[in-house]
């Protein structure tokens, strides 16, 4: 059985950050009437061309387990949002980070994150 890596404190939330921040980064660009195209690199075939923020989303792993575990909970969001509604995925995205933020800035302020 592989040992399992424990993080804490400050250095978890920063890193789980960083992962929201990525995959949000990548994915808000793709926001609104103005948004911009995003080429998606695959191992197979060609490159791929999209402005639909879950699409993006979906095709982001990231190598650090942690950071990759905080885009992961914001793909989510951008999945669930596609399966219910079909469209506000890159909206959903940049909304699930900012709550993000706001909730970690509490939450290392001292209040209880349960409650």
């Amino acid at each position: 059985m592989a040992a399992k890596e424990l993080d804490f404190d400050i250095e978890a939330r920063g890193r789980l950050k960083s992962g929201v921040e990525q995959l949000t980064r990548a994915v808000k660009v793709t926001l609104g009437p103005k948004g911009r195209n995003v080429v998606i690199d695959r191992k197979f075939g060609s490159p791929t061309v999209t402005k639909d923020g879950v699409s993006v989303a979906k095709e982001i792993e990231l190598e650090d387990p942690v950071e990759n575990m905080g885009a992961q909970m914001v793909k989510e969001v951008a999945t669930k949002t596609s399966d219910v509604a079909g469209d506000g995925t890159t909206t959903a995205t940049v909304l699930a980070h900012a709550i993000f933020v706001e909730g970690l800035k509490n939450v290392t302020a001292g209040t209880n994150p349960m409650g």
